[in-house]
């Protein structure tokens, strides 16, 4: 009888993991087609054959069919009587509903429709030990990212700053209060600020032209275009006079090639008695292996998305850039902050299975 540990039994096992894994990324396709296509949505009418589907959504009546089949087999939707289908109510919150606290659609296409066509350009930017630039990525990675972290700007991130930094949720109450949102990307973080805060104004700050645009027709559908301001800008280049109560950066600095910049030029945006945010991964603090299922996703999110991101454009000090990627641990933030001028980094008291927060208070 072989050991456990034998090439044989090592072969065997990885095999049945990689076909587990290939199984899993055909269904995530399946399930970006129901998504681009609004069969979701379309199911979400009720029951319906493939040909009462096909005719909601305008696809072909043999296509819908064999989706709706294969997605029965697969447990996300489930056989109704009369050759009807059905998607439970808690799958059309996951599926459809992208505000809801356990929407999952978003991360669930990101891998195809954000990182798989990028396949090509990473084997020449791996072949040439060179970055990517974030913009290359395309609408769908950003509509995917933004579409992950929506549920936890709108349903956590209020929560966090009410009961883990109370004198900040005290300050932004307050009329006059500014909070400057770094990173913003298409304004869910900065809408949900001016929502919790009435008294607040909001400037969201973003390199990319496109996201910032986004997010100003965001505010205006939203009726806080008054109080939410968009700009394009660097803020390694310290743009702009105003000030804030709070300073923002939500899963963005391990992305930045100039992260210890960045929070120079964030500290230099305080006003006396304010501090910094950050939100990064919720990765271990310190490297294991075999790892958890979180690290693991984290580890494949960098070398596909994020570390190629941050080796773009000049370091710090003008050399290299930084190239952190998604596995940023508390030591390197507090090294990172402690190089920026700040006296006290402190992680906040937030449970949560992806994200970590963290304070970052300058000097008295």
């Amino acid at each position: 009888m072989e050991p456990s540990s034998s090439p044989a039994r090592q072969a065997q096992a990885l095999s049945m993991r990689l076909f587990l894994h290939s199984l899993g990324a055909a269904e995530l396709m399946t399930m970006y087609l129901g998504h681009r296509l609004g069969l979701y949505r379309a199911l979400g009418d009720g029951p319906v054959t493939g040909a009462e589907l096909a005719a909601r959504a305008g696809v072909g009546a043999r296509h819908a069919t064999e989706w709706l089949e294969q997605q029965a087999a697969a447990g996300v939707v489930e056989p109704a009587g009369d050759g009807r289908f059905r998607l439970p109510e808690g799958h059309r919150q996951a599926l459809t509903d992208a505000t809801s606290p356990f929407a999952v659609l978003s991360l669930a296409v990101l891998p195809v429709a954000g990182l798989a066509p990028m396949l090509d350009r990473l084997v020449e930017a791996y072949a040439k030990g060179e970055g990517v630039g974030y913009d290359e990525y395309g609408e769908e990675f950003r509509a995917a990212q933004a579409g992950m972290n929506r549920p936890v700007f709108t349903h956590e991130l209020p929560r966090w700053i009410r009961t883990a930094l109370p004198d900040v949720h005290a300050r932004l109450s307050r009329p006059g209060a500014v909070v400057i949102d770094v990173g913003c990307g298409t304004g869910d973080s900065s809408l949900a600020l001016a929502q919790a805060y009435p008294f607040a104004t909001v400037h969201g700050v973003d390199l990319g032209a496109a996201a910032i645009d986004a997010a100003r027709d965001r505010a205006a559908s939203a009726g806080l275009a008054e109080r939410v301001v968009f700009t394009v800008a660097d803020v390694a280049e310290r743009p702009g006079a105003e000030r804030g109560d709070l300073v923002c950066v939500f899963d963005a600095l391990h992305d930045m090639s100039r992260p210890v910049r960045v929070l120079t030029a964030a500290r230099d945006l305080l006003r006396p008695g304010g501090c910094v945010l950050l939100m990064e991964p919720r990765v271990g603090e310190r490297f294991t292996a075999p790892a958890g299922e979180v690290e693991r996703f984290m580890y494949a999110v960098s070398v596909l998305h994020c570390l190629p991101v941050g080796l773009t454009g000049d370091g710090d000090d003008g050399g290299a850039p930084a190239g952190t990627g998604t596995v940023m641990r508390p030591d390197t933030v507090r090294r990172y902050a402690e190089r920026a001028g700040f006296a006290a980094t402190t992680v906040l008291p937030v449970e949560h299975r992806f994200h970590r927060l963290y304070r970052l208070d300058p000097p008295a």
